[in-house]
């Protein structure tokens, strides 16, 4: 019985490093957003036009995500027009990755967010919340 137990405890631990010690590779997940495909199951890809310029929406957005809980930012500048962002969940640890671009637009902006997770296939809504999240925040 006792094996079992350690078993499973060396099970979770390995797993636990697995997740929280996988690299990341910038050039992976920095992509561009509007050229990207929708990322479902389990992510989420969200366009909209805002009646501001692309730098001011990119700020809002880049100062709301600096505030969110386990979220780093991993590429990209408000100059270049697209950041991205690693959030990690509070228990697992599991990694998911946002995008966020912007570009001129007739009315103002066109902005993308692009959430993706990393592993798995689902992430039961986490994306879609978040970057609803940070589009009110913003005040979009």
């Amino acid at each position: 019985m006792r094996m079992v137990f350690w078993g499973i405890i060396i099970a979770f631990a390995a797993l636990q490093a697995l997740i929280r010690l996988a690299p990341t590779d910038p050039a992976r997940w920095h992509v561009d957003p509007f050229a990207a495909a929708d990322p479902a199951p389990g992510g989420v890809k969200r366009l909209l036009t805002v009646p501001m310029d692309p730098e001011e929406a990119l700020t809002r957005l880049a100062a709301i995500a600096e505030t969110e809980p386990r979220t780093r930012h991993i590429a990209g500048s408000v100059e270049e027009g697209r950041l991205t962002y690693r959030s990690r969940t509070a228990f697992w640890g599991f990694p998911d990755f946002t995008t966020i671009a912007a570009r001129p637009h007739e009315s103002g902006a066109e902005v993308v967010i692009l959430a993706r997770l990393r592993f798995g296939k689902s992430d039961l809504g986490v994306n879609g919340r978040r970057a609803e999240a940070w589009i009110e925040a913003a005040g979009f």
